[in-house]
């Protein structure tokens, strides 16, 4: 596993374990730097993902609803939202990452960590979103 995908992974942690006990993912963040626990300290691209979907989250889920036809944000699997924000936030509002890495790196992990149809629910999604790109950015 890559570094980018290693820090992709625990981008995740933070933003699902955030999202299931209803906490502030940067409060949550935040912890995780100052106390790392039993695993190494976070990566700053971990750092730099949790905190861009944070700063752009409303855009982000106002995108995910608007393309996820027949899902509400809440209805999907906790997962599933987490790896669109952070694929979302990657297309959207890093340049650093090609589109594609981006939507495939979600597709991955949501093939090792969520459902049978997530792969190609997250492929689908995140596939549309960089189809609308050019005119979502305008």
């Amino acid at each position: 596993m890559g570094a980018r995908t290693k820090a992709r992974k625990r981008a995740l942690d933070v933003l699902f374990e955030a999202d299931q006990r209803g906490l502030d993912p940067v409060t949550l963040l935040a912890q995780r730097i100052a106390e790392p626990g039993t695993e190494a300290a976070l990566p700053q691209y971990s750092v730099e993902l949790v905190e861009g979907v944070v700063a752009h989250r409303e855009r982000i889920d106002e995108l995910l609803a608007t393309h996820a036809h027949g899902w509400t944000i809440e209805r999907m699997p906790a997962v599933d939202r987490a790896l669109l924000r952070i694929g979302t936030w990657e297309v959207l509002f890093n340049d650093d990452v090609p589109d594609a890495v981006a939507v495939d790196e979600a597709v991955e992990l949501a093939r090792a960590l969520s459902t049978d149809d997530s792969p190609s629910f997250v492929n689908g999604l995140l596939g549309r979103i960089v189809d609308l790109k050019p005119t979502l950015l305008a």
